[in-house]
């Protein structure tokens, strides 16, 4: 029987092995601009065609290679980083698998052009398909151009698979800032399609993330910085203030490379507990510096999965840094011991503490306990609440109302009332419904009464339902009005928004946005929703790509659910809304004619019922 077991050929196990480095052009973007940084670059280009699948280019100034490191740089597992087996425990560079060059050169055709300072010229090489077609001189300057073109041309099932460009610009978009916050003193530049979305010069930390993440952070940045023998910790933190509901503006980077670490993410969190809403995000760039020995970065190929050999430590200075930090810009709550005036007023002030007066507060319970040993927060059991039940016994009065009622009677139909979601048939056949005199409970609530009772309807749950599906309709045809602004309005975005408005803009132009691009990552709001009122376009906007952001987490919905889900929330009337009887009539009519009246596009009840039978036998009737 002859052997069946036969080693692969190298350029079907490059290609196996790409497919655990190079997922998407984002992760051949991420090794390029690595080994740029490696090589000692002060000026790094990325220039990117149709999202990374025609063009990926990264051009840089560092020290170059010779041909023999030129042609060597395309072998599995060949790599200037490490040289034995110690150089494991002590990595300092982005890469050091030796695998990058050659998973890429696997799936794309890639042209390599490098120099050495020493060196008269450079060398040029050609591979397709991990074959090298051509090596010859080039005169070039120092440093290192590599460009891979049709990515995944000879994997088309994993060509299929890549998303729409926008969406695969985004990924893009996510690596370069992670590379380039890492290393504020290097000149970065992203260029897709030949326009410039990124031009960030060489500064500090704090000029590095105002120009990426906005200038809205430029005086709302709260400097981390602490020491210690095990490990140092230094970057900002966002004023809670700043706080969002996404995540995207968290960086955590460990010797500066950027990583992702739910544990540290709960550190920081900690550290702003009780200063921000439970359901928001604090913005952090932290870096972490530690002895490369006391961590393990050979986890997973993308190298952002680290693993620490004491986390507990990690995690403990991490919370008392940001809280440090916190508390020295006076961010976190202080007590405040300044005098009450109106205390000055009361009679145990004014009025003189007279023999009388201190016998009595001597002979009192409460001066007993505070004065007895061990007994400063023991509380009295008083005799008088031990019948605290009689207050739920059946009333004895002379009319015995109550007499056949017992407590859980009372209690139950409170506790275990039907929330029962009625439809729209059951709700619309009610003779004795009334919507002319509706009232609305703490600004929040809008009481409905129908024959078998009344109902009790969230306004912004029940206004969120009308606007899902109205923005259904408009897409399916019946486009929302646009209302022209008499003077157009500018509105700046960081490059990633405008990476994720530029997708968005034909569905906001159905739903009533008009947005044109006007270059330099900004947009001129010609027209808005005739229901947003004028002066709050911008922030409209913003408050929808934020909760965009916010459902981008889950990816369960398709771009346009997000979207009618973003704009459903940020339109709908909040919660504390006064309105007049002519809104809550308007409200409660165009809830009960949507399709799905009960619920809101997030699942949360828009009303619940209460029973008419339910209050009389709350009251004995």
């Amino acid at each position: 029987m002859p052997d069946i077991i036969q080693l692969l050929p190298d350029n079907i196990a490059n290609q196996i092995a790409a497919g655990e480095v190079i997922q998407r052009p984002a992760s051949a973007v991420k090794e390029l601009l690595e080994n740029a940084v490696d090589a000692g670059a002060t000026e790094i280009k990325l220039i990117v065609n149709d999202a990374g699948k025609a063009l990926i280019q990264v051009i840089d100034n560092g020290k170059g290679m010779s041909e023999t490191d030129a042609r060597m740089s395309f072998e599995r597992h060949a790599t200037s980083k490490i040289k034995n087996i110690d150089d494991l425990f002590h990595i300092k560079t982005m890469g050091f698998r030796g695998e990058a060059l050659a998973s890429i050169a696997a799936v794309s055709q890639v042209e390599l052009k490098s120099k050495k300072a020493e060196d008269i010229t450079g060398t040029c090489i050609e591979i397709d398909n991990s074959v090298v077609k051509k090596q010859e001189p080039v005169a070039m300057q120092q440093g290192t151009s590599i460009a891979m073109k049709n990515l995944f041309f000879n994997v088309p099932a994993r060509r299929n698979f890549l998303k729409s460009n926008p969406s695969e610009l985004r990924h893009i978009v996510d690596e370069f800032i992670r590379v380039s916050m890492a290393f504020p003193a290097i000149f970065f530049s992203l260029t897709s399609n030949g326009q410039q979305v990124f031009h960030l010069e060489s500064g500090t930390l704090k000029q590095r993330i105002v120009q990426i993440l906005g200038n809205s952070y430029n005086a709302k940045l709260v400097s981390v910085q602490e020491q210690s023998d095990y490990m140092n910790i230094y970057g900002f933190v966002g004023k809670p203030e700043t706080a969002k509901k996404t995540r995207g503006d968290q960086y955590f980077f460990v010797n500066n490379r950027f990583i992702k670490s739910a544990y540290l993410n709960h550190a920081v969190m900690g550290a702003f507990d009780e200063m921000i809403a439970k359901d928001s995000f604090p913005m952090y760039t932290l870096f972490i510096d530690l002895d490369p020995a006391q961590i393990d970065i050979n986890v997973h190929p993308t190298k952002q999965e680290i693993k620490f050999e004491d986390e507990k430590i990690v995690y403990a200075f991490v919370k008392s840094a940001v809280k440090h930090a916190l508390a020295q810009f006076s961010i976190t709550p202080t007590l405040d011991f300044e005098l009450d005036s109106s205390i000055q007023h009361l009679d145990a002030v004014t009025k003189p503490f007279t023999d009388e007066r201190k016998s009595s507060a001597a002979s009192s319970s409460l001066y007993n306990t505070f004065t007895q040993k061990n007994q400063a927060h023991f509380i009295e059991n008083k005799s008088e609440l031990k019948h605290w039940k009689d207050l739920y016994e059946p009333a004895k009065g002379e009319s015995g109302i109550l007499n056949a009622t017992t407590e859980s009677e009372i209690i139950e139909p409170i506790i275990n009332r039907d929330p029962g979601f009625v439809s729209l048939q059951s709700f619309i056949s009610q003779p004795a419904m009334s919507l002319e005199h509706l009232t609305q409970l703490h600004n929040t609530y809008i009481v409905v009464q129908n024959d078998a009772g009344f109902m009790v309807i969230h306004q912004q749950n029940a206004h969120e339902r009308i606007l899902y599906e109205r923005f259904i309709k408009a897409v399916e045809g019946k486009p929302i009005a646009i209302q022209q602004n008499l003077f157009p309005i500018t509105m700046e975005l960081t490059a990633m928004d405008v990476v994720i408005v530029t997708e968005l803009l034909p569905e906001l132009h159905l739903l009533g946005y008009h947005l044109e691009p006007f270059g330099n990552n900004t947009f001129v709001i010609q027209g808005t929703p005739a229901d947003v009122d004028q002066g709050n376009e911008k922030m409209a906007i913003e408050k929808m790509l934020e909760q965009f952001k916010h459902f981008s987490a889950d990816l369960k919905y398709s771009k346009r659910e997000k979207l009618f889900r973003s704009l459903a929330w940020q339109q709908a009337v909040k919660g504390g809304t006064a309105l007049s009887q002519k809104e809550m009539k308007m409200l409660v009519e165009d809830l009960f004619a949507c399709m799905a009246p009960n619920i809101t596009p997030n699942g949360k009840p828009t009303y619940t019922s209460f029973k008419k039978y339910e209050l009389d036998k709350m009251f004995g009737r």
